[in-house]
Parts: structure tokens; sequence; C-alpha cells
């Protein structure tokens, strides 16, 4: 099993191999350079995005009855408690990581198939929700004609959380193991099916690494529909990342 070591080599190492390869840096540290206040609105969106993802997670379980995630110190807006270095390191530098898995035991649950799809989709769900209402301001300005530089300008910066959030919420229902989108179809499944297609949840993780080293692949499968929630959430916008 890898540790948080080895992975942070393994970074250091896929990172320099792009930029000699693409003989560009990565999209943030580029912006970095080039627009410090864009770059560090989009930081500010990767650590709300996930810090409320994993919230929702631990609050779901609670209010369903298991409180594994509470006594972990997770039922908490802290981003300390949610982040994890590692991953929070890939999605600036690479645009895909993770945040510290939010633990829940399903035998405290009344409905271990439901309960568990539920609490799942509770945080990519408090993403969409999250963007919705960063949006709000824009779509009265936009649908009520009274867009002005001022508006412009401030979702020009804004759009980065926007985009980083509907990016969690979409990325995470890919029902692939360990995303959330796995449990989630498990528990829209019917029962006869349920048992067949958790045994996949062991080859989730070969299945994810694949479509990382294939990123085109990847792109292809989250980007439309990123983009048509963006368009609904942000018309007439162009988003500047």
């Amino acid at each position: 099993m890898f540790r948080n070591s080895n992975i942070i080599q393994l970074l250091i190492v896929f990172l320099i191999a792009n930029i000699l390869i693409s003989g560009h840096l990565p999209r943030l540290l580029s912006l970095l350079l080039s627009d410090p206040i864009l770059a560090l609105s989009t930081i500010a969106g990767i650590i709300i995005g996930i810090t409320v993802h994993e919230f929702s997670h631990a609050f779901v379980a609670y209010r369903l009855g298991d409180p594994t995630a509470k006594l972990q110190g997770r039922l908490t807006l802290n981003p300390a408690s949610h982040l994890d270095p590692v991953g929070t390191l890939m999605i600036i530098f690479l645009g895909i990581g993770f945040g510290k898995p939010t633990p829940f035991d399903p035998y405290n649950l009344r409905n271990i198939k439901r309960d568990s799809a539920l609490i799942s989709v509770a945080g990519a769900v408090s993403n969409f929700i999250l963007a919705i209402l960063l949006s709000v301001p824009y779509l009265l300005a936009y649908y009520t004609h009274s867009l002005n530089p001022t508006i412009i300008q401030l979702y020009y910066y804004l759009s980065a959380l926007i985009f980083i959030n509907v990016g969690l919420g979409v990325f995470n229902l890919l029902p692939v193991s360990p995303l959330d989108g796995f449990k989630v179809v498990a528990g829209l499944l019917p029962r006869d099916w349920y048992e067949d297609f958790m045994q996949m949840e062991r080859y989730g993780i070969f299945i994810l690494m694949l479509l990382l080293i294939f990123p085109g692949l990847l792109s292809s499968i989250v980007f439309p529909p990123i983009a048509k929630i963006i368009e609904l959430l942000l018309p007439g916008f162009s988003t500047p990342i």
C-alpha cells in the first residue's frame, strides 16, 4: 500500500514529466504567474468545495444514525478536518485529487443500501447547491437585463468557485469506486442486482487509474455535463478557467 511520501514522490515525477512532455506548466501554476487573484479564487474554490463536500457526508451520516464521522471530528466546516494534503496538491497540480474520505459505519444505518446511497450523494448535492447559490446574483442580473461591468468583473473570480464545485459534483458522481457515484448507483439498483454490482467495487481503483492515465477519455466523460451546468448557471458568461 502506498504511503503519502510515495504518492508525493509519484506526484513530483508525474508533474515534471508532464511539464517536459507538454512544455507547459499546469494550469493553476500558470495562473499563479499570470493572474494571482484568479489562482487564489480557484484555490479557495478547491478548499471550500472539498470542505462542504466532506462535511455533507458527515452530516447526513449523523442524521441517519451513524456517529462515526462526528466522533472523528468531521462534523465541522473547518477545512483542516477535511483536506488531505496529497489529494489537495494533486488537485492543484494535476487537476484531479481528493479530500480526506469521510468514514461511516453501515451497520449503524437502518437501511444499509438506501442510506449508504444517501450519504454518498450528499457530497455532490452540496457542491451543486453551493454552485447554484453563488450563481443567483448573476442569474438575477442576467434575466433582469441588469448586468454591468462590476458584476461581470466579480464573476470573473467567482466563476472559479462555481466551476470547481460543479466539477467536484460531476466527477464524484462517476459510478466508479471509490467515488461516491458507485454507492449512489448501488442504492438505486434492484436487490437482485445489488450484490453482483458491489462485487465490482474491488476493481474500481483500477478503472479510475485507467481514466487518469488517459485524461482525454476522462475529459470526454465529465466535461460535457460540467459545461452544460455552467451554461445554465452562468448563461452568456465565459469562465476563465
